[in-house]
């Protein structure tokens, strides 16, 4: 006891400060990321980005599947100009900066895009996710992130290098170097890091700008999940056809190097439907062929990611429940990912008795677009700093809900029947999915900056019924008595 009474008595004369303040949890290292909230990293010389119309010269195939593929039109997104011009109004123009990073890195590095809007910009700041961002990407700064991961676009970016001779463009890639790469335009250098999902991982994380909340986690519900234990990584799935991606997620095999395409492919189908009817408004029919065909793999890819199974529950001989399992059976990350608080995945389940009559329903989208209260959605919810509901990205820094379905995962719902008298129920049940709530969808296209025309570019007076698709529809009947 005196010894403690000691101790005590030494820490009390021991004089203000000497205890540490402990470090942030999240720390930011402006200098370190001149461009935050992006984290890119630019290794700046006099070697230029060369627009995608050049690297085609060459590649011509590899360009054609780029060519209206979700890396392409990434930064000319109406959904996303509109998103990115609310922000702008409501936090001021350095939140841009950090999605920009992603949708346009060539236009953020060089100064060109300096906030919302198409007007007066490059062919490659306009470019998106362009070939010579992809091949310009030399390296990671995922472990010196605020949060020690991936997030807002943390790689290092260098089009080139500065010789006794001149700039000199050098490209990455995957392949072994060949004598001849580059044709005398540009230099190659081998890269294992385009052969890993780290190099998809920075801008498929994207966290609040500054509270480094994660609002999308695509890379670590891979990394977390069953496909990284197997080494199937982003590339596997993305970057082939419809039957190769069925096909390596069934068995875990890698495709084989003639596989591989630059489609980018996911479930984004909004944008395919709006940019082909662009293309089509402006009477480009190849390229709003070419777009269209990007569209029906988007959605085959959806169609083929989830299943269902639907069993009876019954207590006491009579059925008094039914269960709906859902599958995610091919999707390498969450279903749904990205943005999860406003992608929509749910069940609309109908059931009826043996004259055809409606005992139970739930998940119908109604006249205005709006799903009813009882709607069983797998998504999230966001909240603000007060723990109220929010849905803005720059708002929400938590999830009040999370119930995304993991790779191979399923999560279970059950539903009460009450068949009456009628032997038998029949049911009918659709997994579906949107990619917003209407009334969200409505908000950002109505903000759109005002150098984008929606009629003139997309042909939209108004925002249409968005398309629905669904992932699984089954129909059932069960006996209502064991």
């Amino acid at each position: 006891m005196m010894k403690k009474l000691l101790l005590l008595l030494c820490l009390s004369l021991l004089p203000a400060g000497v205890f540490a303040e402990p470090p942030p949890v999240f720390d930011v290292d402006r200098e370190f990321y001149p461009y935050y909230p992006s984290l890119i990293k630019y290794e700046k010389s006099g070697a230029e980005f060369t627009p995608p119309e050049v690297c085609a010269e060459c590649h011509a195939k590899q360009y054609e599947e780029w060519t209206g593929s979700i890396h392409a039109l990434a930064f000319k997104d109406p959904v996303y100009q509109g998103e990115l011009n609310l922000a702008v109004q409501a936090v001021g123009h350095e939140i841009s900066r950090q999605c920009e990073g992603c949708h346009s890195p060539a236009g953020v590095v060089t100064g060109e895009i300096k906030g919302p809007g198409l007007k007066g910009l490059s062919p490659m700041a306009l470019a998106g996710v362009s070939c010579d961002v992809c091949h310009s990407i030399v390296g990671t700064t995922h472990w010196q992130t605020p949060t020690h991961e991936p997030q807002n676009g943390s790689f290092i970016i260098r089009p080139g290098v500065d010789t006794p001779e001149g700039p000199q463009l050098r490209k990455m890639g995957p392949v072994a170097v060949s004598d001849d790469c580059g044709m005398g335009f540009h230099e190659c250098d081998q890269s294992s890091l385009h052969l890993q999902a780290d190099l998809c991982a920075g801008c498929h994380q994207v966290y609040h700008y500054d509270k480094h909340f994660p609002l999308e986690a695509t890379y670590l519900e891979w990394k977390h999940g069953a496909y990284a234990q197997k080494t199937i990584l982003c590339q596997d799935c993305h970057m082939v056809d419809l039957e190769t991606f069925k096909r390596v997620a069934d068995e875990f095999k890698k495709p084989e190097r003639h596989e591989y395409r630059h489609y980018f492919n996911g479930a984004n189908y909004l944008l395919y439907y709006l940019a082909a009817g662009a293309a089509t408004k402006a009477g480009d029919e190849a390229l709003a062929a070419n777009i269209m065909k990007k569209y029906e793999m988007a959605v085959g890819r959806l169609q083929s990611a989830a299943d269902l199974e639907v069993t009876p529950v019954y207590n006491n001989g009579q059925l008094g429940e039914v269960k709906v399992r859902v599958k995610n059976i091919r999707a390498g990350h969450n279903l749904p990912t990205s943005l999860t608080n406003i992608r929509q995945l749910w069940l609309e389940i109908t059931a009826t008795d043996e004259k055809g009559q409606v005992i139970m329903t739930s998940g119908a989208v109604d006249d205005n677009g709006q799903l009813p209260e009882n709607t069983r959605l797998f998504n999230s919810d966001g909240m603000g700093d007060d723990f109220h509901f929010a849905v803005d990205p720059w708002v929400i820094t938590a999830f009040s809900r999370h119930d995304t379905i993991p790779p191979k995962g399923h999560k279970e719902v059950y539903y009460g029947i009450n068949a009456g008298t009628s032997p038998v129920v029949k049911l009918d049940v659709k997994l579906r999915y949107r990619q917003a709530d209407q009334k969200v969808a409505e908000k950002l296209l109505a903000n759109v900056p005002e150098d984008i025309d929606l009629n003139a570019t997309y042909g939209l007076t108004e925002v249409p019924p968005l398309p629905v698709v669904d992932l699984v529809a089954k129909q059932v009947s069960f006996q209502t008595r064991e």
